[in-house]
């Protein structure tokens, strides 16, 4: 199955309900900043991570230095990372079991994200959320 299926997106989509950020920023117009806020917006508890904010407050939530550190297990990983980056990252997806890696537009590791899928995650590669929840009709979460 493609990692950019409608059918696939939107299941993730309708069942996560706890997602980490990797690649949190601060900066209100940052991108990631924009995503979890509109994430959050729509009903999702969103986890930040990010070594450098780590202890901080973001949009209500404690940033956490890396997927090892959370205090709940996501349901999913949101990738916000330069490709070359993600690695060490999918690895700690699939050793904490975490059923989803979803890596944003841009961002496209084939081999990370055939790793995660032969451990039996579910992949989405180079798509945004914040653009397939309105293209899909994926209600809030409750």
């Amino acid at each position: 199955m493609s990692r950019s299926n409608p059918d696939r997106m939107r299941q993730i989509l309708s069942t996560a309900r706890t997602i980490a950020l990797v690649g949190a920023s601060d900066k209100p117009h940052r991108p990631s900043h924009e995503v979890m806020a509109y994430l959050q917006s729509r009903g999702y508890r969103m986890i930040p991570v990010n070594p450098k904010l780590a202890g901080q407050t973001l949009l209500g939530e404690i940033v956490y230095p890396d997927l090892q550190a959370l205090p709940v297990k996501p349901d999913m990983v949101e990738l916000f990372l330069a490709p070359q980056r993600t690695g060490p990252v999918i690895d700690a997806a699939i050793e904490l079991e975490v059923p989803v890696v979803w890596m944003q537009i841009g961002v496209i590791n084939e081999a990370g994200a055939d790793k995660a899928e032969a451990a039996g995650l579910m992949v989405v590669m180079d798509r945004c959320p914040k653009q397939e929840i309105p293209r899909l009709g994926v209600p809030p979460v409750r």
